[in-house]
């Protein structure tokens, strides 16, 4: 396929999901106005007004229904069709994606299961292990049935096991990074357009697809949850968001043994995701130390401690953005990396995270 096709494909994937999420938005904010879904100051949380949920829905909506109507449209539409308009050289695609469709409505039935998951909780909160549970079955059925796992050549067990750690970790940990305007959602949207960079560059067509759709979608979330928010995601959001980021970063650092391709671009997800990832880390090793529940709600969170440290709530957010652009630039270079360039991009992506670390460090105490 041509660089230009792709690259309107791309455009019309992402392009139909964002207006698609700009227009239910504005819905979602009145309807859950007029039921009361709301979410009110107090507590571990550091909105200073009552804040309208729906988000999550909207993205939810966004990203899930056109790409149930794409796969609908590749499965029923004759390739004839398709080629008049976008030529022979999209015949492998259709059919790659004709044979990817069944996989790819179990991954957006594992979505379904977290959306309803997290309206539940923002409704009325579940504890921390019915939630952890849940999310362990839908990446245990994901990994062992669609077929969506990390380093295969471990063996299936291993493989399956860690693709299931893999989509916890990552689902709590936008979860975890969803405490302030715009952040969960803003890092999310620049590590799926790292996320669809890779792929492109690896040569994948489906998956960079498939990430641009729920790029779109969080786009549109976005324009409305940037600082000062007039709406917030919920777990009915970040848990499906952080569960599609997990997956697609999966999926993108695809390796086969046996070839004469490295198989250093499997660090890729660690690399483009190594900011959330530090922030989960960070925050659940703060709340055990400190002899607390490390799934409890908190303000310990890096955002949180960036703004004890003087900065306004929109620069700690921005700062983590850019701290995620850099990690995620690197990422670029590992589907075509060998051990030396891998090797450099880990340190450098070690001394982002360390500089972080020294920033937001508490200061001493003048004597």
């Amino acid at each position: 396929m041509s660089t230009a096709t792709l690259s309107w494909l791309l455009l019309a994937a992402g392009g139909v999901s964002l207006l698609f999420s700009l227009c239910l938005i504005p819905l979602a904010m009145r309807v859950a106005r007029r039921i009361d879904f709301v979410d009110h100051p107090g507590e571990h949380k550091s909105h200073e007004k009552a804040t309208p949920y729906g988000g999550g829905s909207a993205i939810f909506l966004a990203g899930w229904l056109p790409t149930i109507v794409l796969l609908i449209l590749v499965a029923a539409v004759p390739v004839e069709w398709i080629t008049r308009i976008f030529g022979e050289e999209i015949v492998p695609y259709v059919g790659g994606a004709r044979e990817r469709a069944g996989p790819t409505l179990i991954i957006l039935a594992g979505g379904v299961v977290l959306h309803v998951l997290g309206l539940v909780d923002d409704f009325r909160p579940l504890g921390a292990l019915p939630k952890l549970a849940l999310i362990a079955i839908v990446g245990l059925l994901v990994s062992a049935v669609g077929g969506v796992r990390i380093a295969e050549f471990l063996g299936p067990v291993p493989s399956i096991l860690l693709t299931t750690a893999w989509i916890i970790v990552v689902a709590n940990a936008f979860n975890f990074l969803d405490n302030m305007d715009g952040l969960s959602a803003g890092v999310a949207c620049i590590a799926t357009v790292f996320l669809i960079i890779c792929g492109v560059m690896a040569g994948q067509v489906f998956v960079p697809g498939l990430a641009c759709v729920f790029l779109g979608a969080m786009l549109g979330f976005l324009i409305f949850n940037f600082p000062p928010a007039r709406i917030f995601m919920g777990d009915a959001g970040s848990l499906p968001v952080g569960y599609m980021l997990a997956v697609v970063s999966i999926l993108t650092s695809y390796w086969e043994s046996g070839t004469d391709r490295p198989p250093f671009a499997l660090a890729m997800p660690l690399v483009v995701l190594a900011v959330p990832l530090y922030d989960f880390a960070s925050v659940v090793l703060i709340r055990i130390t400190e002899g607390r529940n490390p799934l409890k709600g908190d303000q310990r969170h890096f955002s949180h401690r960036l703004v004890e440290r003087g900065l306004s709530r929109r620069s700690a957010v921005l700062t983590i953005y850019l701290a995620t652009a850099a990690t995620g630039l690197g990422a670029t270079l590992l589907p075509n990396a060998g051990l030396r360039e891998t090797v450099t991009i880990l340190v450098m992506v070690l001394m982002v995270l360390l500089i972080i670390a020294i920033l937001e460090a508490p200061l001493r105490q003048k004597p």
